[in-house]
């Protein structure tokens, strides 16, 4: 995998109160990133989960693709999402990440907005299958979609608003996902695709007390 061209760029770190975010703004150069884009638009197993609200099916808005090792299974909201097996693409960014950021990522979920009208609501990636204070490598590709934060218990503290561009990584680490929730908002402005991938690690918490 190249390395981005824009690699001597500082990453910017964000502090939280009981988390920590540091942001690559130009992980991947635009070359890269604009083929990446493509590749998984067109190449990944695209579905639309449904999950139950209110007694009703309810179809999520954005669609969603599981890879992983195997055995490297996750559901979030009472869905189980379909395994599939790496890409070449989807490996050789694991393998990146793996190697700059010492952590044995093991599973990626993307996410695919297909405009503003697409969006995720607030959440915090704390399933037990992802152990305790896991570390969550999301990557951006594509249009540049607004990013927001809140602490799930001090309604006081500010919230955190970030744009996550094209080729950008965002490193969510520490106690970031027991104390902080996060959201991609809605918005009527945007009119093309971002695609989102989220590595992580899956464990077993019967074994795995990390």
């Amino acid at each position: 995998m190249q390395k981005s061209l824009f690699e001597a760029d500082a990453p910017l770190e964000f502090p939280l109160r009981q988390g920590f975010l540091t942001l690559h703004p130009h992980w991947l150069a635009r070359e890269q990133a604009d083929q990446l884009f493509q590749v998984f638009k067109e190449t990944l197993n695209w579905e639309q989960s449904q999950l139950r609200i209110h007694g009703r099916m309810v179809p999520i808005p954005r669609l969603n693709a599981w890879y992983g090792d195997p055995g490297c299974h996750y559901q979030y909201s009472g869905h189980q999402l379909t395994l599939n097996p790496w890409t070449a693409e989807l490996a050789a960014l694991r393998q990146r990440l793996s190697e700059e950021f010492n952590s044995q990522f093991n599973s990626v979920l993307a996410n695919f907005y297909r405009d503003g009208k697409d969006s995720v609501a607030w959440h915090s990636d704390d399933e037990p299958e992802l152990g305790r204070n896991p570390l969550i490598a999301s990557l951006s590709l594509g249009v540049s979609r607004r990013f927001s934060l809140k602490h799930r218990f001090q309604k006081q503290e500010a919230p955190v608003n970030l744009e996550l561009t094209h080729g950008s990584l965002l490193l969510m680490s520490g106690t970031t996902q027991s104390f902080w929730s996060h959201c991609l908002p809605k918005s009527s402005r945007i009119a093309s695709g971002r695609i989102n991938l989220t590595f992580r690690r899956i464990v077993d918490p019967r074994i795995d007390k990390q």
